[in-house]
């Protein structure tokens, strides 16, 4: 009796689990659906859970654009591809497929807190490159009809990081990137991918971060500060009046 009720309760954590692993969900006030997955990256035995936030139609997009969302550090508490709703929806009712990438798991080491950054935290970046490059790849599986000649990656803060190290390492696989904020890791002086940055109004970048006015002109690099938002209010934690200009910055930056 007591070996088929364990038998019942794993039956039942299996199926709740595949639960979770794939949900859809619809945000009926944006006309924007969200879907949940989990996808094992096997030549790392690593679970990475990513958000899509697409639109909610019946009708084909043509040559629909993909984005990659990266959120900042949240110590591992984990659902932090989730605090950047107001960007995310915002980009799927305009026509984008976003995928927003949850890097930190509640078993990873905490980021270091001290030492040189650039030293103590690469290993977190270039983890997070890992990720971004296999659901990419992963998405190509899944969605082939998407527009992969230009494929657009988003970070605020720490997922900023890895956004620009992206860029650096695999600049022939993006057209375009944007950071929130980012303060340790170079964005890339390059004209593919183009390179756009808002920054905030608290919290300066590391040295040799941001390009020069000169190399912004001549690399055609776009880099904004705003005067009314500090680094932390760029997630949800945004009113309504800075999420309407971030949204606006990145709406203007991907040319709609």
């Amino acid at each position: 009796m007591k070996t088929t009720r364990n038998s019942q309760i794993l039956s039942l954590l299996f199926a709740f689990i595949c639960l979770f692993n794939s949900q859809t969900k619809v945000l009926a006030q944006s006309g924007v659906k969200l879907d949940s997955v989990r996808w094992l990256d096997k030549s790392r035995n690593r679970v990475i859970p990513v958000a899509f936030y697409t639109p909610e139609t019946n009708k084909k997009i043509k040559s629909q654009p993909l984005v990659i969302f990266s959120h900042g550090y949240d110590a591992n508490v984990g659902r932090a591809n989730l605090e950047y709703s107001y960007i995310n929806e915002n980009l799927a009712a305009n026509g984008y497929f976003v995928a927003s990438i949850q890097h930190e798991l509640p078993t990873d080491s905490l980021l270091p807190m001290t030492g040189k950054p650039q030293i103590v935290r690469r290993s977190n970046w270039e983890r997070g490159v890992a990720n971004i490059l296999f659901v990419l790849n992963e998405i190509k599986k899944t969605h082939p009809s998407l527009d992969y000649k230009h494929v657009i990656l988003i970070g605020h803060s720490n997922g900023g990081d890895m956004t620009a190290l992206f860029g650096q390492k695999y600049p022939g696989l993006v057209s375009k990137i944007i950071t929130l904020d980012n303060r340790r890791v170079a964005l890339p002086r390059t004209k593919r991918p183009l390179v756009y940055s808002l920054r905030s109004s608290d919290q300066p970048a590391d040295e040799d971060v941001l390009p020069t006015e000169e190399e912004q002109k001549k690399l055609g690099i776009t880099v904004i500060k705003l005067p009314d938002t500090i680094h932390n209010h760029m997630d949800n934690d945004a009113n309504e009046r800075q999420r309407k200009e971030i949204n606006d910055y990145i709406m203007k930056f991907l040319g709609k």
